[in-house]
């Protein structure tokens, strides 16, 4: 687990000490790290994390916080680098789908949001080991068959990594990296987001491109 937080840092660092120590003596421990306050949250997280991951943010949404474009580029993201993405914040409400859970207060108050981010989060830990007593909710579901149907109508979100000059790209997907063709969209720039279906990029998904 990963924990930021670009305008209360002490958020990142109590969001970490709450999962890092179980709930009661003998219950699980969760691996949790703080990304340093002052870090490019991006690059931070590209460079650190592994599909699996889970990345929890406590931060409002741009203007009203400085550190909220940075966050919101982290969960779109989330999909290509296959995380599970948390944003917790308060203020104007993030656009649907920002993120994979967003657990928002309808609060201005700086103050106010803060007290109740401690809540949210103790309430998060708590629910977690709760999860934990039903393994069977973790097991994942599994295709076993030669052609999946489910996944094979898929469009997937990657990330550029790096662009060849012959058409071809190599991006991260949340099973790894691949090598794709990008000849049916406007050529992409590395940290580019793309939606990948059957080998091929179908479309930019950056603001003002196809």
């Amino acid at each position: 687990m990963w924990c930021a937080s670009p305008s209360w840092t002490f958020h990142a660092h109590h969001v970490a000490v709450e999962f890092v120590h179980p709930v009661i003596m003998g219950k699980r421990a969760l691996p949790a790290v703080v990304v340093p306050p002052g870090a490019d949250l991006v690059a931070s997280l590209r460079a650190t994390v592994r599909p699996g991951d889970m990345v929890v943010v406590v931060a409002g949404t741009a203007p009203s916080d400085p550190g909220g474009a940075d966050v919101a580029e982290v969960m779109r993201r989330g999909p290509a680098w296959g995380v599970e993405t948390v944003w917790i914040g308060a203020g104007t409400r993030p656009p649907a789908g920002a993120a994979d859970h967003v657990l928002w207060l309808g609060t201005d108050d700086p103050l106010v949001a803060s007290e109740q981010f401690v809540r949210i989060y103790h309430l998060l830990w708590e629910l977690t080991h709760v999860c934990f007593e039903h393994s069977g909710l973790l097991q994942p579901d599994l295709c076993e068959e030669e052609v999946c149907i489910t996944c094979s109508d898929e469009g997937r979100t990657a990330e550029v990594v790096a662009v060849d000059q012959g058409g071809d790209a190599v991006v991260r997907t949340a099973e790894g990296r691949e090598r794709i063709d990008v000849s049916l969209i406007d050529p992409p720039r590395p940290g580019d987001l793309v939606l990948v279906h059957a080998g091929s990029a179908i479309a930019s998904l950056e603001e003002g491109r196809s």
